[in-house]
């Protein structure tokens, strides 16, 4: 559902990403990690689109997202870091914009509308202007745009960001179930939310992957430890 082939990203002689390449698999939770710096933003948006590789291929769904992007993303919800909102607009405005851009049948957005505003938690946030919404509350709102749609792939940069606890548990389980049938590919620091809902670990440092299995697999290069595995195959101090 997710492929990166020989994926490579630079900015002058810097390679932001160095020779990518791993799958993801259909109702798979798959936890992104690495340190500040390491790549993972930038083959997030590679993966989706929004910046061209410099070398290599990203697939979605098996479709080429640099040679037929629109087929790609028709599948793909994605929400970036700190993305993009209207200010001005209520979520409701928000969302129906973006339902009526992607050609939704104003039936199914209804029913996608109703949706989201349940999982998603937004009920006294419809008709609120989102430039008065808290961080927590924009957040929210990100991630309602982007199950709107109903996609088959999820591209999540850390999700839970700005989120309570008690929200921030309700969408560590709104994942876990969405993930049984959808592909999750999610950036986080929190080792806690990897334990939580990912099926495996792709760790990255300076643009490489060095990590590809499963969560116990990686707490055990740490001792049984999260934060040591990531130390180790980091190069972090301890």
């Amino acid at each position: 559902m997710i492929e990166a082939v020989d994926l490579c990203k630079y900015y002058g002689s810097f390679a932001a990403i160095d020779q990518l390449n791993f799958t993801v698999r259909r109702g798979e939770v798959v936890a992104f990690l690495g340190p500040n710096g390491a790549g993972k933003s930038t083959t997030m948006k590679v993966l989706t689109g929004y910046l061209m590789p410099s070398s290599g291929t990203a697939r979605l769904c098996g479709t080429d997202v640099v040679t037929d992007r629109l087929r790609a993303v028709e599948r793909l919800g994605y929400l970036p870091e700190n993305g993009p909102l209207y200010p001005e607009m209520t979520a409701r405005e928000l969302l129906t914009f973006f339902g009526t851009a992607r050609g939704m049948a104003p039936a199914q957005l209804d029913q996608r509308l109703d949706f989201v505003t349940q999982e998603c938690a937004l009920g006294e946030l419809l008709d609120k202007p989102i430039g008065k919404c808290s961080r927590g509350q924009k957040q929210r709102i990100g991630m309602s745009q982007a199950l709107l749609h109903d996609p088959e792939v999820l591209i999540l940069d850390e999700p839970t960001t700005g989120l309570d606890p008690n929200q921030i548990a309700h969408v560590r389980e709104l994942l876990r179930k969405l993930g049984e049938t959808r592909t999750i590919l999610l950036s986080t620091h929190l080792f806690q939310e990897v334990e939580a809902v990912a099926s495996r670990v792709l760790l990255v440092n300076d643009g490489r992957l060095v990590f590809d299995g499963t969560p116990t697999e990686f707490k055990a290069r740490g001792g049984g430890k999260m934060d040591q595995a990531f130390h180790a195959l980091t190069g972090a101090a301890g």
